[in-house]
């Protein structure tokens, strides 16, 4: 099972990042032509050598073989070979600049365009992928193990193509050398790709557990941090700290035996190389004095042994960051299997702006965990209306805001909006008409300015300001340090709830979409910023479609309709005037346990 998976594992990372190294060929075509010029000079750069030890024995009167045709030293040949040497040295040099440079450009540009992918992907994902996906984990893979794919495809990748390319050149020009000798070198090569095979499998299972467990660190880091205060505050530092410590434990001892096996693979080819080079050595040396090549030819031999000796080197030094970067691409290609459930057909159009009338027709659709829910739900909600969702947790009430957002599409049925249905419209036009504010009002690390205009991003910052103030906002926003500029910590935490949820409003103000979800928004609020904020909703929802969910009663008078869900399922709908009136009615009760409960805590 693992000799199958890691091969296509391999090929995974160089299929998703293969699209990316097409844009950059010409970045890629010079580096090739660099590396290639490099090839030829290392080529060539042995032959002034030969040459000068050559004439140098014939001018101290050794026998050459027949047909070695070599000129006597003198100074201005010595003189020569040496310019000849230095010229070839630095073009050498010059190329091998070139071609790295172009190279790492390369893979800086396809790791910063792949990321973006990656990213752009991850945000288009369902909510149900959402629910289940842990966030440190991914943010591990945006950046961690891009990085490493950097390195198997460009940084390591072509550089070795370049060491390949070399090998087998010598490898030919050895042959027409000496054949006999020639055999050393491709026994060499022989010996090192059958050491290789079996433990490049091993360092790649190994880098796998590695970056999965990194995955699941990142993934208690982020936790731990998010939810900082109810780790101080219960005291969990030590049990947190020990979940982190075991996991981080584990990490190590597979990046060990990772390392421990590349180190293992570098030194085994040193062996083969150190093996190869004695064999040449001796074997050349005997063929010199028995007058079948000259010293220079040995030295020249030797040279190329070296140069040639070379790409094995570096691929024993680059198998175990080949391994590491396989198993990040493996990661990589995970995630952008993972399918976008809701998208634009390919006929969508624009919606124009909607009255906010919402029909659901027999709709069928999962929760979040993909269990099925609704079962030929039919609702029609008239533009205008305020309507509140009760009900159990599970119910459904989030699932059915969802599918007016298209955050999941119904398995069948159709959600319409002024008659037309939400699948044949843009999802940038169609989310465009909704406006949504949450219990815990997400806010972003920039300015107060910013993140208001996150509701409408052609806003003026007049617009803004405007927006602010019908949300009851504006005073305390000038009150801080740098008033609308001031930068936010993350996720708004140095605001109060109150606050928080004001700039949320003014955010949505400023979008001034005909349809208005409300999801728990004032829960956890103070009486007082509790007082603040519903003054604010109220300019909010005013003449718009509402949808209420929540917990609290006082929402419940204000709506002009009350639909309480159960398992999918609408088993009361009225206004709550109707639905009062009968004793035994689901609302009633609810209302009954609220009052017993506010009794009893004051």
């Amino acid at each position: 099972m693992t000799r199958s998976r890691e091969p296509s594992a391999l090929r995974q990372s160089l299929h998703i990042v293969r699209p990316h190294i097409g844009r950059h060929w010409k970045l890629v075509t010079g580096g090739l032509i660099a590396l290639l010029l490099e090839v030829a000079l290392c080529v060539l750069e042995p032959w002034p050598v030969k040459f000068v030890i050559d004439s140098v024995t014939a001018s101290l009167g050794a026998t050459l073989p027949p047909g070695s045709n070599t000129p006597q030293a003198t100074i201005g040949l010595l003189l020569a070979c040496g310019a000849l040497l230095v010229a070839l040295t630095a073009g050498r040099a010059a190329c091998s600049y070139l071609s790295t440079v172009a190279f790492a450009l390369v893979g800086s540009r396809v790791a910063t365009d792949l990321r973006t992918r990656v990213f752009t992907h991850v945000q288009v994902l369902s909510l149900r992928y959402h629910a289940a996906a842990r966030s440190g984990d991914t943010v591990q893979r945006l950046v961690g193990d891009i990085g490493r794919l950097q390195e198997v495809a460009v940084t390591a990748g072509l550089p070795l193509f370049g060491n390949v390319l070399t090998f087998f050149v010598l490898a030919i020009v050895m042959l027409v050398l000496d054949p006999l000798l020639a055999l050393v070198v491709v026994g060499a090569a022989v010996a090192y790709l059958l050491s290789s095979r079996r433990s490049s499998r091993a360092i790649t299972s190994a880098s796998r557990t590695t970056r999965k467990g990194e995955g699941s660190l990142a993934n208690t880091a982020a936790e731990t941090l998010d939810a900082i205060r109810v780790v101080q505050a219960y005291g969990l530092e030590h049990t947190v700290s020990g979940a982190f410590r075991s996991g981080n434990e584990t990490a190590l001892r597979e990046g060990i035996k990772s390392r421990r096996l590349a180190a293992g693979l570098e030194r085994r080819t040193d062996i083969i190389v150190g093996v190869a080079t004695a064999l040449v050595l001796a074997g050349g040396g005997w063929r010199v004095i028995d007058g079948q090549m000259t010293l220079g030819e040995l030295v020249m031999f030797m040279m190329y042994l070296k140069i040639a000796m070379k790409p094995l080197r570096d691929l024993a030094k680059y198998t175990g960051r080949i391994a590491r970067a396989t198993a990040s691409g493996e990661r990589i290609a995970e995630l952008l299997d993972e399918p976008i459930e809701v998208f634009d057909s390919p006929t969508a159009r624009p919606l124009d702006r909607s009255m906010g009338r919402l029909t659901f027709h027999d709709v069928h659709a999962p929760d979040g965990y993909g269990r099925p829910l609704f079962a030929g739900l039919s609702l029609e909600i008239p533009a205008g209306q305020n309507v509140c969702l009760l009900g159990p947790s599970g119910s459904g009430k989030s699932t059915l805001v969802g599918l007016i957002l298209r955050m999941v599409d119904p398995s069948s049925g159709s959600v319409r909006i002024d008659g037309t249905d939400v699948r044949d419209v843009t999802l940038r036009s169609l989310r465009g008409q909704v406006s949504i504010l949450l219990q815990d009002s997400v806010l972003f690390a920039t300015t107060v300015r910013e993140n208001i205009r996150y509701g409408r991003l052609d806003a003026t910052d007049a617009d803004v300001e405007d927006a602010a103030r019908i949300a009851n906002a504006e005073e305390f926003i000038t009150a801080l340090p740098s008033g609308f500029e001031t930068i936010l910590g993350g996720r708004g935490n140095t605001l109060s709830g109150g606050q928080r949820q004001r700039i949320a409003i003014a955010r949505a103000v400023l979008r001034d979409a005909p349809i208005v979800i409300l999801d728990e928004a004032t829960t956890g609020l103070d009486p007082s910023g509790r007082s603040v904020v519903e003054a604010s909703m109220e300019t909010l929802t005013r003449g718009r479609t509402v949808i209420t969910i929540t917990h609290a009663s006082h929402a419940v008078h204000r709506a002009d309709r009350v639909l309480w869900l159960e398992d999918g399922r609408i088993v009361e709908d009225g206004s709550p005037a109707e639905l009062l009136k009968s004793p035994g009615s689901r609302l009633s009760n609810w209302l009954a346990e609220q009052e017993t409960t506010v009794r009893i805590r004051s």
